[in-house]
């Protein structure tokens, strides 16, 4: 009995010095954006392999997802003779949920990964030391451009996916439904309000802010060797799935009140 509550008690101490940990590095990485000079080189570097370095698996994902979808949903109507309501139905899906959360997964995956994997090499080398131990702080050099990077890469990726999307499900609309392409293109203008991408597009700036810091977190508490990093990387994946799907939930929530 007495081990199970021990066990329990580590748990939660654990979970809270998790969510501690990730509330200091959040707050030191916005008092760090707000100083003038920021690291501009490194900013772009990494701003680099977060967007045109997940351009290709947005550009699969978004693509096949506005296709199913739109088989999915055209079938669906047919048994009520609707599907002239298909390019309502999924574009709004596609701008409201659909393309800033997967978009938000798959991106975060890749990103996350890479991330923790790096600075979690850097720290079990002693390189983060080092950087220390010569009067430059880790978190302007290492996780103020990360995370920035995740902060404007996941918007513009939302919008590419979001406008695939759409044209992934236009084929389908046009191909299998035979919808005229002009019919479906004006259910779409006249469905989808700004407010709808504007609360999809503002709802990535969450995510990829939560991105990056839970990534360099994660890396940067990695001990262990080689056995740490890798330990840090899934921690980091997972960690990071988890926050964009419950983030999802409470900013639907507080958009939809808005």
């Amino acid at each position: 009995m007495k081990g199970a509550i021990a066990a329990v008690g580590g748990r939660v101490l654990a979970v809270a010095e998790t969510f501690g940990g990730l509330t200091l590095l959040s707050g030191s990485t916005l008092r760090v954006a707000l100083e003038r000079r920021l690291p501009w080189g490194s900013i772009f570097r990494e701003l680099e392999d977060v967007a045109v370095r997940s351009s290709a698996i947005v550009v699969l994902t978004a693509s096949f997802t506005g296709l199913v979808l739109s088989l999915q949903t055209g079938t669906a109507l047919a048994r009520f003779g609707s599907k002239q309501y298909t390019g309502y139905i999924v574009s709004l899906a596609i701008v409201r949920e659909l393309g800033p959360v997967l978009t938000a997964l798959i991106v975060g995956g890749r990103v996350a990964g890479g991330i923790a994997a790096e600075l979690g090499s850097m720290a079990v080398s002693e390189q983060v030391d080092a950087v220390r131990a010569m009067g430059a702080d880790p978190i302007r050099n290492l996780v103020l451009p990360r995370v920035l990077a995740c902060v404007v890469a996941l918007p513009m990726l939302t919008v590419l996916s979001d406008v695939l999307g759409i044209a992934g499900s236009l084929v389908i609309a046009v191909t299998q439904f035979n919808l005229p392409a002009w019919y479906y293109l004006q259910t779409v203008a006249f469905g989808v309000y700004p407010a709808d991408v504007v609360s999809g597009i503002a709802k990535t700036v969450f995510f990829g802010f939560s991105i990056g810091v839970i990534a360099c977190f994660e890396g940067l508490r990695a001990t262990g060797g080689t056995v740490g990093v890798g330990a840090a990387t899934t921690r980091a994946v997972v960690f990071t799935s988890v926050a964009v799907l419950i983030l999802n939930f409470f900013l639907t929530k507080l958009f939809i009140l808005l």
